[in-house]
């Protein structure tokens, strides 16, 4: 059970994006309920994010040992939240975990708190499997014959923290959080104007796949969506500002408009915060008060915590 009613199961979905490269999807993106991308080669396989529950992460593994033609496992985490990490160990001691150089202090700072955010959701064994390899700005991994580079889009975009995973020869783009399919983008831990700027990054590479964090494969559209939702964003920020309105007086006024459709709609109001707070520095990426709007989100959303449907 969830706050608020039955929790449907979110079902895998695979699709070869591809030759030997899958998106590991679920039917509905949503809180927790993340994505994983496998680029499989003849020695093994590269795992683009684990999942957020031990029983999610098994099957995962069941699929890559499926599909790779030998042991080796490296894993990227894309960023540090753990519905992209918590499975990190289900691949074996061998595996090797690759990620920005930042997500080893905030992953070790955040811990399990996801488990205590949502103590009904059946977890299993999940653990804070640290990264062994780290990077500054990007680095190449190879499977077998196959290029894909890894990207740091930083300073700070969904958190600050973000790594994708462009394959240049099929044009295919594992965006992690940065890009949200179907629903509400979040930069709660992160930053509104960066995200902008890495979706300039991004639509720059000329994707015409993209697998985001949450929700089903797209195409490059998904990334003029998020554009579309920020400015929106921004300028609906600058305008409650200038009347003296807090970021959930002004959310719990507005109308979604375009974006009525995306779920998790309660995530304009920690949006709102950092297009607030932006507004006033030119910094970008300052950490705020995540627990306290996380509240003011509970109450845009008539008093539930938002359903979790990992």
């Amino acid at each position: 059970m969830t706050a608020t009613g039955a929790r449907p199961l979110a079902r895998p979905v695979v699709r070869e994006v591809a030759e030997d490269v899958f998106a590991y999807t679920h039917d509905r993106g949503g809180w927790c309920v993340s994505n994983a991308g496998v680029v499989a080669g003849r020695d093994g396989a590269l795992v683009i994010d684990t999942l957020a529950t031990e029983g999610r992460t098994r099957a995962l593994a069941e699929f890559v040992d499926g599909r790779a033609g030998g042991p080796g496992r490296t894993i990227l985490n894309t960023h540090h939240h753990g519905d992209h990490n918590f499975g990190n160990h289900q691949f074996g001691g061998a595996a090797i975990v690759v990620a920005h150089d930042r997500i080893r202090p905030e992953m070790i700072e955040t811990g399990l708190a996801l488990t205590k955010l949502w103590p009904q959701v059946e977890w299993g064994d999940v653990r804070v499997t640290l990264p062994t390899i780290t990077f500054s700005d990007r680095v190449t991994v190879w499977v077998g014959e196959r290029r894909v580079e890894l990207i740091h889009v930083g300073p700070a975009a969904h958190t600050t923290n973000d790594v994708v995973a462009w394959l240049p020869e099929e044009k295919v783009l594992f965006a992690g959080d940065v890009v949200m399919s179907g629903a509400a983008p979040f930069c709660l831990f992160g930053s509104v104007r960066g995200t902008l700027d890495a979706m300039r990054k991004l639509t720059a590479l000329g994707a015409r796949t993209v697998v985001a964090g949450h929700g089903p494969v797209a195409g490059p559209e998904i990334l003029t969506q998020t554009v579309r939702y920020l400015h929106w964003i921004e300028n609906l920020a600058a305008e409650g500002k200038s009347l003296g309105l807090a970021p959930l007086e002004l959310a719990s006024q507005v109308e979604l408009g375009e974006f009525e459709e995306l779920i998790d709609a309660e995530r304009v109001v920690g949006n709102l915060h950092v297009a607030y707070a932006e507004l006033d520095s030119s910094e970008i990426g300052v950490p705020l008060d995540v627990l306290a709007i996380f509240d003011e989100m509970v109450t845009y959303n008539g008093g539930q915590v938002p359903q979790c449907w990992a």
